[in-house]
């Protein structure tokens, strides 16, 4: 009878032995480097530079921190690392939006989005406001006094050129009318969640979607932006993480500030030791004093080789919390909360119980993650498109009842049980070192053996699900070899052998 096992697999084996948790492994872009074919660094999209550039007035500063965005705001450009981004994303796994590091998960919470961009994480959900109706055109005019023009190209698809917006709005006279105020104030929000938190790859492009949301100051001070940018980070890094993908998007400020403060990677030298500032971003504002500059293959290397005492698991234990503004501290109680993060038609899982050495505790073996339904997980593309987002919705709103339970570190709790189970579920290597010649030699050799075995293999006396097996055994050899020079010629001719074997009428190809 014919069995597949993985007992006891050879030390340099990446993982994970047991796929029921990373079961896109194949489509990953780990799966691709393992095997030679390294995409590079990522195009990062974030368009920060030009921020700078609104002048605002103090009427519209109010507006904008009504709005939500008043220590946000504050942030402007942060200089991107692509590589440490690059090496990062390749360790994003969005099964369980999580990093996979080689000694356990960490993630980007939801009170670190409070202490990193100065956004409030409870609220309302971000999701589509139905009450404002109209076309795009009539919307732009009602809400900004003016339209972009198609023909122009200003605006495509349902999305407006961020340029459009800072040509015609980026500055407000001083005698202007309550109405027009708020009308660029309502601009300059679209401008800064277009070029931040809410940056798409298509480069220069923000959703009219996010419009409605500013009609009313006060009520967009409600919203959840902080949870709505999380969750449109976790969705671009998991695109991102495919190996399909080549660019990335989203708040990577927030992603490349988080690392610096859990990671001694890649991290600048402070002109001054962390402060008591608000946000923290700003402490990472503008060009920094860097460490020698790596490529993504070197970040990488170092992120493989890290060590459980090598990860700041509580960076914000030592900085003053009184910098917090108060009505920012309640919030950071959701950095605890499993619960579903929405922005549009984006969902996406929070899930701290997987990462509980970020509050200071030994990890448990966390609760099974519900698979991805669909395949982008957008909550707009089913027929159920209602019921599905009455879901969501009803998981987001009990984001209080679902703060995890926590033991404090020294309880005696064991993380051999959690350690002997991550490092046979997890991907523990990404970088894979150059094989020598006759490694090389003896790999493909051992490869032809397997495959000269398996096709001479009867299956007469197989039942259906070996015989599957079998021919699973066969296309993956065939695959391995078949990317290899050597491998492709034999290969050729294994196929030639088993149709001549089959119908020795037919000719060979």
């Amino acid at each position: 009878m014919l069995e597949m096992s993985v007992q006891n697999p050879p030390t340099n084996f990446p993982g994970p032995i047991d796929p029921s948790v990373l079961y896109e492994q194949e489509q990953h872009i780990s799966s691709a480097i393992w095997e030679g074919q390294d995409r590079g660094t990522l195009r990062c999209h974030e368009h920060t530079s030009k921020i700078d550039g609104w002048k605002l007035t103090k009427k519209q500063i109010d507006l904008v921190g009504k709005a939500g965005f008043g220590y946000f705001r504050l942030i402007g450009q942060v200089s991107l690392n692509n590589p440490l981004i690059s090496a990062l994303v390749e360790r994003w796994r969005r099964e369980t939006n999580t990093f996979h590091l080689p000694s356990g998960e960490i993630t980007i919470t939801l009170d670190e989005v409070v202490r990193i961009l100065g956004l409030q994480v409870d609220g309302e959900a971000v999701v589509r406001d139905n009450s404002v109706v109209g076309s795009n055109t009539e919307i732009c005019e009602n809400l900004l006094g003016k339209a972009p023009n198609s023909d122009a190209k200003e605006i495509k698809g349902g999305m407006v050129k961020l340029g459009w917006l800072k040509e015609n709005f980026s500055e407000c006279p001083e005698d202007a009318s309550n109405e027009e105020v708020e009308r660029r104030t309502r601009a300059f929000l679209m401008y800064l969640v277009g070029s931040t938190i809410f940056a798409t790859t298509s480069g220069n492009l923000v959703p009219l979607l996010y419009l409605p949301l500013f009609k009313d100051f006060d009520k967009a001070g409600n919203y959840a932006w902080g949870a709505a940018a999380l969750a449109f980070l976790y969705r671009q890094l998991g695109k991102a993480s495919m190996k399909s993908q080549g660019t990335i998007s989203g708040s990577l400020t927030l992603l490349q500030c988080w690392s610096y403060f859990h990671l001694n990677i890649g991290r600048p030298e402070l002109k001054q030791a962390l402060s008591h500032r608000f946000p923290l971003a700003l402490h990472w504002k503008g060009r920094l004093n860097t460490q020698t500059k790596s490529d993504v293959v070197m970040y990488r290397q170092k992120l493989d080789s890290l060590d459980s005492s090598d990860i700041d698991w509580t960076p914000y234990n030592d900085l003053d919390s009184s910098s917090i503004p108060e009505n920012f501290r309640g919030d950071l109680t959701l950095g605890r909360s499993r619960t579903i993060l929405l922005c549009m038609d984006k969902a996406e899982w929070h899930l701290p119980d997987r990462c509980l050495r970020q509050f200071g505790l030994r990890q448990s073996i966390p609760k099974d993650v519900q698979r991805r339904e669909t395949k982008n997980n957008e909550v707009d593309n089913e027929l159920d498109t209602s019921k599905r987002m009455d879901s969501e919705l009803q998981e987001w709103s009990n984001r209080w009842q679902n703060i995890v339970d926590v033991v404090e570190d020294g309880d005696g709790t064991d993380e051999s049980e959690y350690t002997t189970w991550y490092s046979n579920i997890s991907r523990k290597l990404v970088h894979r070192r150059a094989f020598a010649p006759s490694q090389f030699q003896e790999s493909v050799s051992e490869m032809m053996k397997i495959q000269e075995i398996a096709y001479a293999a009867s299956t007469e006396d197989l039942n259906m699900k070996n015989k599957l097996a079998l021919e699973k055994i066969k296309a993956l050899v065939d695959r391995y070899l078949a990317n290899r020079v050597e491998g492709f010629k034999v290969l050729e001719k294994r196929k030639r052998s088993s149709e001549s074997s089959q119908n020795d009428d037919e000719p060979l190809n």
